[in-house]
């Protein structure tokens, strides 16, 4: 076989050479996701909460249902659409008759996975969420639980639905069985992205923006706060740690956050860290949807927490990283049920 001539084959040496290296960046950028990452779960059942088919139609049901509020006329998914991929779009959502609410709506996708519950942790686990926004004056409307069991009972198409996903309870229809219901739900309502695959090994599953996004996106300290499963959704973080948030984002009223729940004055403008699961598809951004869009989001984040000033290329690999936490919407989120047979709006 003839030789390759002496400038082309030092071509061919040089790209050889280049290959590798990159080849060698790839893993090593692969194996530090890995060890500040972690896939979705396939399953977020336990032995106390158990996400039996049962209780997942019936929390299905439940959590399209207007019937349980106070005009008949809200329900679970009046803030958690499927249309804007478990939010409302809206920068603070719109409770029963017209009551504000005090913050976005976060997206319940994926919720099962983070350990922190509501904007300021003033929940202690998706039940408890549940239960209490089954009486919430914003949620709900309803004064007591006994209106609410009374509201359900009118609702005939319940009770075989109740008895089959609770059995051999006395009574099975009652509020702490319809929030166990609904998070069995929620907790089955896992997006598996790109960024999954890409953690099981498959590099290609980003492309190159991505993955040049989820170095940037390390290497400037984003994971400090940003990692896990959820990335984030597991801890608090003071909103502004170099400046205050307020004035990158023109937030109007300023909120003082967890503070509010704890009356720590150590928790002032202290929020839990979003969840990135998904973000691409659930603007408007932080606790009061001040901030439109994702590389305006993107660029506060590095201001106010970081002390940095992204450039576009940069502000848009990371957007490129970001959009790769995007997943399917489950199948039985992506449409509404047929509900059980009842009265819509129950005697005055």
């Amino acid at each position: 076989m003839a030789k390759l001539p002496l400038r082309v084959a030092g071509i061919t040496a040089s790209f050889t050479i280049l290959l590798t290296a990159a080849a060698a960046q790839d893993a090593a950028l692969l194996k530090r996701a890995q060890e500040i990452f972690q896939p979705l779960p396939k399953d977020l059942a336990s032995t106390g909460l158990p996400t039996t088919r049962e209780r997942v139609e019936l929390g299905r049901s439940l959590f399209f249902d207007p019937r349980l509020t106070i005009d008949g006329n809200m329900s679970c998914s009046s803030c958690h659409q499927p249309a804007f991929y478990g939010t409302d779009a809206r920068p603070k959502s719109i409770g029963v008759q017209q009551r504000p609410h005090p913050r976005n709506a976060p997206t319940i996708l994926n919720a099962g996975v983070l350990n922190i519950i509501h904007w300021v942790g003033d929940r202690d686990s998706l039940e408890d969420q549940m239960a209490k926004a089954a009486t919430s004056p914003i949620t709900s409307g309803q004064p007591d639980q006994k209106a609410v069991i009374d509201r359900l009972s009118r609702v005939a198409g319940y009770t075989p639905l109740f008895a089959a996903a609770f059995p051999n309870e006395p009574q099975p229809a009652s509020v702490p069985n319809i929030a166990k219901a609904i998070s069995a739900y929620e907790r089955s309502l896992l997006t598996p992205a790109p960024f999954d695959a890409y953690l099981a090994g498959n590099q290609q599953a980003l492309t190159p923006a991505a993955r040049a996004g989820l170095a940037k996106f390390i290497n400037t300290g984003c994971t400090a706060c940003h990692n896990g499963a959820g990335v984030g959704g597991g801890m608090y973080q003071k909103f502004g740690v170099v400046e205050d948030y307020w004035k990158a984002t023109a937030s109007d009223p300023i909120d003082k956050g967890r503070v509010n729940a704890t009356k720590d004055p150590a928790d002032l403008y202290v929020f839990r860290v979003a969840s990135l699961r998904n973000v691409a598809m659930t603007p408007p951004y932080f606790h009061d949807g001040s901030v439109e869009t994702l590389p305006e989001a993107v660029r506060v984040m590095a201001r106010v927490q970081l002390g940095m000033t992204l450039s576009d290329a940069d502000t848009r690999d990371i957007v490129a990283f970001l959009e790769s936490l995007t997943g399917e919407l489950p199948a039985n989120f992506a449409t509404a049920p047929v509900l059980p047979l009842g009265a819509v709006v129950p005697a005055k």
